[in-house]
């Protein structure tokens, strides 16, 4: 079964993560929410506190089927300065394997690299850092196994991009059905 990993930092959107976890268990998808800090509580952008299920030294990035990043600040931020991640990052793009970034977070797949060649979008402001990146005015962006969507208000249709990635159109469907979105 795929495993994907969604990090979190101090700061994170709460509403990106939160909403991406939600959606992807709901089609069966195995995500497990990982802080980057040495206690599984991280505190959000708006005060929210979330209980992970694990901390980063405990990931086997081996069973890693792909790495996902919420934004907001300072969470972005915070994910950007962890050394750990942006080779764990960085070692997945060399491999090919799928990566997904909302709001200011593609902010640090440009700043490795990643982004070089590839279409992407961000939360505006953020276009600087998407270095090599071919700009997009989409919402949400999939360009080969790079995921990137441009802020909070995108978080249902980023993880319906997630869905359809690892289990096709039919199942982001039922879900979009489910939500009432159509």
């Amino acid at each position: 079964m795929n495993q994907l990993l969604l990090f979190l930092a101090p700061g994170f959107e709460e509403i990106e993560a939160i909403t991406t976890i939600d959606v992807l268990r709901r089609a069966g998808l195995n995500v497990l929410s990982v802080s980057i800090t040495g206690d599984h509580r991280v505190v959000g952008a708006h005060s929210i506190a979330i209980e992970t299920d694990c901390l980063y030294p405990e990931i086997d990035f081996d069973e890693a089927d792909m790495l996902i990043l919420p934004g907001g600040q300072p969470g972005t931020k915070n994910l950007n300065v962890h050394e750990g991640l942006k080779a764990a990052l960085t070692n997945f793009a060399k491999a090919g394997k799928p990566l997904a970034a909302i709001c200011a977070a593609p902010m640090i797949l440009g700043q490795l690299g990643i982004l070089d060649g590839k279409e992407a979008t961000c939360y505006p402001g953020n276009e600087v850092y998407l270095k090599g990146a071919t700009l997009s005015k989409r919402r949400v962006v999939r360009d080969g196994s790079v995921i990137t969507a441009a802020g909070p208000g995108m978080a249902i249709k980023f993880a319906l991009e997630i869905v359809n990635f690892f289990l096709g159109e039919e199942k982001s469907e039922e879900i979009v059905k489910d939500f009432l979105l159509k």
